[in-house]
């Protein structure tokens, strides 16, 4: 189920015709006079030869452009591909970004081929790193209820080589290392949001969170709905007791083999395996984009078990809060009151301000656990799409953790953007019957959401709140148009690069 889209990463520095491949990939930068073609492997004569019809053969450069050209003897591949990166400035080099958009954009629409070569340039580990990152989410598919994939001709790239004079290092070798972990957690991710919701139910979740942890130092426990009533969680519980699959809360826990003084930070999922609204029932056109409600659990776990697979020096516990939302005789109603993990009572309002319910009973949990931080990640709200559109996720939350949270998303190249948490804005969660409403005014729905959750985030024992953020991926998470770079349509694994690079520096000295 997760193995179908792993691609074998290499890098080679010699001869190509040594190295015979399917494809060779060069990079077309967007120049201010005109296409201009990046640093490559061709002889000068035939670099010339190309770069002086790149005009005629319609090449811009332009991001996820790929054109095909007939291999060269030289190249010791069949056919040459020019793929575009996007506007370089004159004199400069692309960022790592633009490459691995490029590799990923390339290896995407190469699929078929089962050995590409890029030739991208990958002078430096940074860049290496990125080419080979990208080749390995470009090379995802999902395939799994598709009759015949094979006989389409989108055979998935199965080796992608990259050419660099760094090949046969150890920062070459260890770029290749995380590229390929990355790419794995990713695409898991990208695998568990695009299972159908007839599949993948609480209890498939949970098996799933099992499998994926095979053989890596991680603890996976799992509550099921007679323990989540025992010990309190009643968000989860409420959400859940719709539908005729019962909820469940999913905890992994990685402990690096070094783990005195090593920092903890835990990270909390909203895994809403499908979510119809309740009986706040959601309209029918678009609900099919709802089996993506899972996605900030499906993020948490892959991250975990990322740092796992890395041997990160960091503590790791990721609370994967999973039930399905549906509307029945049983399901909550709006005016219910319900009891959270720790006793505040909630009166719901609007069963489809579901996520927030359960996140609510995972944040409690977490900081039970008194960690050094905590950062919650939700396909939480509408309103987040409406403000950053479907390519950013919100960050919210305290400045210690935003920011680190902000840098590792800049380095992996996704984009996120803070948000405030307006005070004002917790007057419209008052209820008159219960601690705290689970909506309030429509305006400003994203940030009141993240207002609700904070209300749940636990104390230190010295009394200080444990420093926490919130993502709302509700944008980044599903993408509903076509695909671009290195992302698919449908699930994206969007921020799972973010948290890792978020614990490798909190893993730093």
């Amino acid at each position: 189920m997760f193995s179908n889209s792993e691609v074998a990463l290499r890098a080679v520095s010699k001869d190509l015709r040594k190295t015979p491949s399917d494809v060779l990939v060069v990079g077309v930068a967007q120049g201010a006079d005109g296409p201009v073609l990046l640093d490559n492997p061709l002889s000068a004569r035939n670099a010339e030869a190309v770069s002086s019809t790149l005009a005629a053969l319609g090449v811009t450069g332009a991001a996820d452009q790929l054109h095909r050209l007939p291999g060269l003897p030289e190249l010791g591949a069949h056919v040459l591909a020019l793929a575009g990166v996007g506007k370089v400035a004159p004199g400069a080099a692309p960022s790592a970004e633009q490459l691995r958009r490029a590799a990923g954009s390339a290896v995407r629409q190469l699929a078929g081929n089962g050995t590409v070569v890029l030739a991208l340039p990958a002078a430096t580990a940074a860049d290496l790193a990125a080419v080979a990152e990208g080749a390995a989410l470009g090379a995802y598919s999902y395939t799994e209820h598709k009759s015949a994939p094979a006989a389409a001709g989108k055979d998935n790239v199965r080796t992608a080589i990259v050419y660099s004079p760094l090949a046969g290092t150890a920062e070459a070798d260890a770029a290749l290392a995380r590229a390929a972990v990355l790419g794995a957690s990713v695409n898991a991710t990208r695998t568990l949001v695009n299972m159908p919701p007839s599949q993948l139910y609480p209890e498939a979740f949970a098996e799933a969170a099992k499998d994926l942890a095979k053989g890596l130092p991680v603890k996976v426990t799992v509550f099921d709905e007679k323990r989540l009533a025992k010990d309190g969680f009643g968000g989860i519980l409420a959400v859940g007791q719709g539908s005729a699959r019962p909820p469940r809360l999913v905890k992994v826990e990685y402990v690096p083999s070094r783990p005195s003084g090593a920092r903890a930070v835990h990270l909390v999922g909203k895994g809403i395996t499908f979510d119809s609204g309740g009986i706040s029932i959601k309209p029918a056109a678009n609900m099919d984009q709802m089996k993506s409600d899972m996605a900030g659990a499906a993020t948490v776990l892959n991250a975990t078990l990322a740092a796992a697979r890395l041997g990160l020096p960091v503590k790791v516990t990721a609370w994967l809060c999973v039930a399905e939302n549906m509307p029945s005789g049983s399901a909550q109603r709006p005016s219910d009151v319900i009891t959270i993990r720790g006793g505040t009572t909630v009166e719901v309002l609007n069963t489809d301000a579901e996520g927030r319910l359960v996140m609510a009973d995972g944040l409690v949990a977490a900081c039970e656990e008194n960690p050094d931080a905590v950062i919650d990640v939700a396909t939480l709200t509408g309103a987040a799409l409406v403000a950053l559109g479907t390519r950013t996720a919100g960050v919210m939350g305290d400045d210690e953790v935003t920011r680190p949270l902000l840098d590792a998303a800049a380095a992996a190249g996704e984009a996120a953007w803070p948000m405030p948490l307006p005070e004002e804005l917790r007057a419209g969660l008052d209820s008159a019957t219960a601690d705290i409403a689970n909506v309030g005014e429509r305006p400003g729905g994203m940030l009141t959401a993240a207002i609700f959750l904070k209300e749940f985030v636990g104390k230190r024992p010295d009394g200080s709140s444990v420093p926490w953020a919130h993502l709302d991926i509700a944008g980044p998470a599903f993408n509903t148009g076509s695909p671009y770079g290195h992302t698919p349509k449908q699930g994206t694994g969007s921020t799972v690069r973010t948290l890792v690079g978020y614990l490798e520096s909190a893993g730093r000295p």
